[in-house]
């Protein structure tokens, strides 16, 4: 699916509520400006939800390579937009994943399209932390996977404590990652080059 060209079923069924929301909150849904907003807003909820309707596991068979490597890989800051489930307010940041393949790797850039599509779904961080973790865990069968994901919520920005510095960090690990030196070699690289968000 091409987000800017197609769109999913219940488009316009979409746009009439957020006219209907529109006007509920005290604006003129003829007026120049918010005439067409609707249909816009109804477009970019799809963009941002887009992840259900794709196969993270998919993403990751498709590019499947037989390898005898078994250290660690590590792909970080894996830019990621999301949309918080309980405010429906965006949250954002930078998402780092380590693998230690046992027989098979992947396409580097499918460990990114894995975290494109269970961000781009209604979320909590520390939901798309394991579900990321568990979809390469349960699809490349590695020794172990390490998922690290820091963040913003504008939940926490622009409403509420308004605190707009604030990053929250979640984890998830499985297997070799059990292991504190395992863990501690990841978090150690993450710290010595990656950047903040």
């Amino acid at each position: 699916m091409n987000p800017e060209t197609e769109y999913r079923e219940g488009l316009e069924e979409i746009a009439k509520h957020y006219e209907e929301i529109i006007k509920l909150l005290g604006e003129d849904t003829t007026r120049d400006g918010i005439l067409k907003t609707p249909m816009r807003v109804a477009k970019a909820m799809q963009i941002l939800t887009r992840g259900y309707s794709q196969d993270a596991h998919k993403v990751l068979t498709d590019a499947l390579f037989e390898e005898k490597y078994n250290q660690m890989v590590i792909v970080k800051d894996i830019d990621f937009f999301s949309m918080c489930e309980h405010h429906m307010l965006p949250f954002y940041g930078k998402v780092h994943v380590a693998y230690i393949p046992n027989g098979y790797i992947t396409g580097l850039s499918k460990i990114a399209r894995v975290v494109d599509i269970y961000s781009h779904r209604m979320q909590v961080q520390e939901r798309l932390t394991q579900q990321i973790k568990d979809c390469i865990q349960e699809t490349l069968h590695p020794l172990g996977v390490m998922v690290v994901v820091e963040a913003k919520h504008m939940c926490m920005q622009m409403r509420g404590v308004e605190k707009q510095n604030a990053i929250t960090t979640t984890s998830d690990f499985s297997g070799a990652f059990n292991q504190a030196k395992t863990r501690e070699e990841f978090m150690n690289l993450l710290r010595g080059e990656s950047k903040r968000i």
